[in-house]
């Protein structure tokens, strides 16, 4: 039966990966929103299909692919569903994919999803459809507005794209392409519509976020205009470089009050061996020099990192540098993972590290990790933090939100709505989260 032309087509997307992955996700349906479609929760009523792909965890292509698979019954069911793969894997595996799995009807890399509408198009004359360019033109100014309906307190806001930095394990820079930035007036201006429409936390969102340079002043200046916006309440920034961490940001933490006490700024080993074979461009030592002004700039800063271990040619040695230099920074918060390979990454070529050693190393740095968020969690039972209620919890009367120092935050309290920012302290220190008290 034919879908009326009143009723709209819809669209599940599926979301793999990083926050700017969420953010492209919530463009792409503003895109495809033009062509009449709502999206829905459910991939079987679907009318449109899309996976939105990210390239970082280990044997992301094979995974595509079996979550297509999975999808096979319902296209042979609905011949009129279209599927789609979007994101990095999109932009490394292309033409591979249609090969692959033939019910596949296009394939759009991340700099290319304004094109969507018209793929769409495409697709739905049974044309198969392939974009993995990168344009000149501004994806972003291509895409239509922001529709102006009512958002929760937290959003996104991507400002960079891409990366310069070509470290051996990561393929950011064949599937994202080189750093660009959007202009400061751009941000500015999605900044303050995602205001009128309820937002008061903003976190920025880049590859490389730290270099951008739409702003004159780089990123300190973008921030800086964002902390004048009446009704913004909060910035966060993520993820960062620590070559790209300047003097202006350093001082931003220390001067701009909007902007919160909460930085994650990866540095993956902390062996100077493995660093130059990462090629991080920064020795552990430089590092942990920057986290020494970051804290004269900002004493109560929570630092989250991201790890590799099992590198290749890492000894342990080399493992046991990471560690100190761990023990020597004390995270509230990290992210840590095996090294796997990257086909086309150049750490792909060389001596791998047996799977036995990657576990051992990473269950040890997981432990002490969790032992220094868990002491970093438990020192805020007795302190005064702000909290921006973003969702009910799970009891009646409570309310779910984050901190300053982005820890999940439980409260009792009447009266309390979503997008309320106020003053609590914490009471509790459980597994996963905090109880607090309005003060």
């Amino acid at each position: 039966m034919s879908q009326s032309k009143t009723e709209p087509k819809k669209l599940f997307i599926k979301t793999y990966g990083c926050q700017m992955n969420v953010y492209d996700s919530e463009r792409m349906v503003e895109a495809l929103g033009g062509q009449g479609y709502v999206e829905t929760q459910s991939p079987d009523d679907a009318d449109m299909i899309l996976l939105n792909t990210c390239h970082i965890r280990e044997k992301a292509a094979e995974k595509v692919y079996s979550e297509l698979g999975r999808y096979k019954g319902l296209k042979a069911e609905k011949p009129d569903l279209k599927i789609g793969v979007a994101g990095c894997v999109a932009q490394a595996e292309g033409e591979e994919i249609i090969r692959r799995q033939p019910m596949v009807d296009l394939v759009v890399g991340p700099q290319s999803y304004h094109r969507l509408p018209e793929m769409e198009a495409k697709a739905g004359a049974g044309v198969k459809a392939l974009d993995t360019d990168f344009p000149e033109e501004d994806k972003f100014e291509k895409l239509k507005s922001r529709p102006k309906a009512k958002r929760g307190p937290t959003a996104f806001l991507t400002v960079q794209e891409g990366c310069d930095k070509f470290c051996a394990f990561c393929v950011v820079p064949y599937t994202r392409g080189a750093e660009v930035s959007r202009p400061a007036g751009r941000v500015l201006s999605e900044a303050r519509d995602l205001v009128e429409r309820g937002v008061r936390e903003i976190t920025l969102l880049g590859q490389n976020v730290n270099a951008y340079h739409g702003h004159e002043k780089g990123l300190a200046g973008i921030i800086r205009d964002l902390a004048k916006i009446d009704g913004l309440e909060r910035i966060r920034f993520t993820t960062s470089h620590p070559n790209d961490m300047d003097d202006d940001l350093i001082a931003a933490h220390a001067e701009v009050e909007k902007l919160m006490p909460y930085l994650h700024l990866p540095v993956q080993a902390g062996s100077d061996k493995i660093l130059k074979r990462m090629n991080r461009q920064h020795t552990a030592e430089s590092y942990l020099k920057l986290i020494e002004r970051l804290r004269a700039a900002r004493p109560d800063l929570h630092l989250s990192g991201d790890f590799i271990v099992g590198f290749p040619e890492e000894t342990e040695a080399d493992f046991q540098a990471t560690l100190d230099l761990v023990e020597a920074v004390q995270y509230g918060s990290a992210f840590s993972f095996k090294y796997s390979e990257r086909p086309g990454t150049p750490a792909a070529e060389r001596p791998q590290v047996s799977e036995a050693e990657k576990d051992d190393r990473l269950q040890r740095l997981q432990a002490l990790l969790g032992r220094q968020q868990r002491a970093l969690q438990d020192a805020m039972v007795g302190r005064e933090v702000g909290v921006l209620f973003e969702k009910p919890g799970r009891r009646p009367g409570q309310m779910g939100g984050k901190s300053d120092y982005l820890h999940a935050v439980h409260v009792m309290g009447e009266g309390l709505s979503v997008g309320d920012l106020r003053r609590v302290r914490i009471v509790e220190s459980g597994a996963n989260s905090l109880k607090g008290e309005l003060v």
